[in-house]
């Protein structure tokens, strides 16, 4: 018996790869917790076992620690099928709930997946490096959550530049964006905000640090840089890049 965590990627279906759709089509339990996988969960077999533990209208049907738990009681009985957003180990708590499980003495597998930090940018046209304007990456879970054992060091992030991407940042984005300012970044900064990447419904707003865009419905990715401006995709662009070597 087993917990097998897949990572489902941004959110459309056809973003899963191979092992994850297999797990998925072969489930005896299912494990999720959006609304917004349904569709992915619909791809289990009609005699999977389905238990929803995460957000339904706002409010969380599980705590963690009581997922942990069920994921252990089943885990020692059944083989379980836990679907996490984006990749397991990225911003979605499934360490935490590996780590849970091998205290208890369940088997755990990891099936990764496309994290959103990567999949929302490409799904925007967005390249989070290109030599002539990023060629470092900083992915940051910006979700105010008092368990953080360090909290995110936003003007030293601020320091290293290049591209930063904001997971779970929805509720923090303006605090987020003043302490990214005063670490020294220009409040002209381009900021894009990716809400249900890869998905019928996606939605890219674009603004800056100091005039951010417009909420929007989660999930939400943030890309903040130079690079959050480019939208490669976009049937009118213009490529403004000056090249070194051009």
């Amino acid at each position: 018996m087993s917990v097998r965590l897949i990572g489902v990627g941004p959110g459309d279906p056809d973003l899963l790869t191979q092992a994850a759709l297999e797990a998925i089509r072969g489930a005896e339990v299912v494990v999720y917790d959006r609304p917004s996988m349904d569709p992915i969960v619909a791809l289990a077999p009609p005699t999977a076992e389905i238990h929803c533990v995460g957000l339904r209208r706002k409010q969380r049907a599980l705590s963690q620690d009581q997922v942990n738990d069920l994921l252990v009681e089943l885990g020692r009985e059944r083989d379980v099928v836990r679907l996490k957003s984006g990749d397991p180990f990225v911003a979605s708590r499934g360490g935490e709930e590996a780590r849970a499980l091998r205290a208890a003495g369940v088997a755990v597998s990891v099936v990764p997946g496309v994290t959103s930090a990567v999949g929302a940018p490409a799904a925007a046209g967005i390249p989070l490096m290109i030599r002539q304007l990023s060629v470092t990456v900083t992915i940051v879970d910006g979700n105010a959550d008092p368990e953080h054992a360090v909290p995110p060091p936003w003007e030293a992030i601020a320091r290293v530049g290049g591209t930063i991407v904001v997971l779970t940042g929805r509720g923090s984005i303006r605090r987020i964006a003043r302490r990214l300012v005063a670490g020294g970044l220009s409040p002209k900064t381009p900021v894009a905000a990716i809400s249900a990447a890869s998905r019928d419904r996606q939605q890219v707003l674009r603004g800056t640090l100091e005039e951010l865009p417009a909420l929007l419905p989660p999930p939400v990715t943030f890309v903040i840089g130079e690079v959050a401006a480019l939208d490669l995709t976009a049937d009118d662009y213009e490529d403004v890049v000056t090249y070194a070597h051009s």
